[in-house]
C-alpha cells in the first residue's frame, strides 16, 4: 500500500498553519480532562468515597499537566535526539538558532520526555496542595491512552514513527510527494513497513 497524500497542515488561517499534530494534543488534553472529571465525580471509585481532587483542583492540575507534556516532550526530544539544541542556546549564530529549542512549530516531541514532565507536574502538584500522590496518579493513568491514541494517529498522518520492513498485506510504503516536499527525501525509504503508529493507537 502507498501512504496516502495526507497534508500535515489541516488548514491555514492567514500565516498560521493549523496542524493535525497540534489538534491531536488539544483533543487529547480536552477529552482527557473531561474523562478525569467524570472519574473524579464517581465517589464509588475512591476510598473512603473521597475523590483525590475537587473540580477546581482538577482544573489547575490540567494546566500543570499541559505544561509538563509540552516542556517535558520538547526538552526530552532535544535531550534524547537533538542534544545540540541545548548547546545552540549559547553557540547559535542567529537568534533563530539560539532559540530552536523553543520552536515547537518546527516539530520534535518525545513521549518519554512528556511522561517525565507529567510525572514531575504530578509530584509538584501533590506536594504543593498536600494531596495523595498515588491517588492522583490513579486518576491520571486511565486518561493517558486518550492522548496516546490521538498522538499516534497524528504520527501516522505525518508519515513518521513507522515500523520495521515487512511483507504483510497491510504494509505501507511511507513515501509520497508530500513527504518528499516536507523532508527532501523519504526517511523510511521505499520499502513496505508496519504501520506501527496505528498498532499503538489501537492498543
Amino acid at each position: 500500500m502507498i501512504f496516502p497524500e495526507f497534508d500535515p497542515v489541516l488548514i491555514s488561517i492567514g500565516p498560521l498553519p493549523i496542524r493535525w499534530y497540534a489538534l491531536a494534543y488539544v483533543a487529547g488534553i480536552v477529552l482527557g480532562w473531561w474523562y478525569a472529571a467524570r472519574l473524579a465525580r464517581n465517589e464509588a471509585l475512591w476510598a473512603p468515597r473521597k475523590p483525590p481532587v475537587t473540580t477546581p483542583q482538577l482544573d489547575d492540575l490540567v494546566l500543570w499537566i499541559t505544561l509538563g507534556i509540552i516542556l517535558g516532550g520538547r526538552f526530552g526530544y532535544a535531550l534524547f535526539y537533538q542534544p545540540a539544541m541545548f548547546a545552540q542556546l549559547f553557540t547559535g549564530h542567529t537568534l533563530g538558532e539560539r532559540l530552536e529549542l523553543f520552536q515547537l512549530w518546527g516539530g520534535g516531541m518525545s513521549f518519554h520526555g512528556g511522561f517525565l514532565g507529567v510525572t514531575a507536574a504530578l509530584v509538584w502538584f501533590a506536594w504543593q496542595r498536600k494531596l495523595n500522590l498515588l491517588a492522583l496518579a490513579d486518576l491520571v493513568a486511565p486518561v493517558v491512552p486518550i492522548g496516546l491514541f490521538f498522538g499516534r494517529l497524528a504520527n501516522f498522518i505525518n508519515g513518521e514513527l513507522w515500523g520495521r520492513e515487512t511483507t504483510v498485506p497491510w504494509a505501507i510504503r511511507f513515501c509520497n510527494q508530500k513527504i518528499i516536499e516536507l523532508y527532501g527525501v523519504c526517511p523510511a525509504g521505499d520499502a513496505p513497513r508496519h504501520p506501527s503508529q496505528l498498532y499503538e493507537a489501537g492498543l
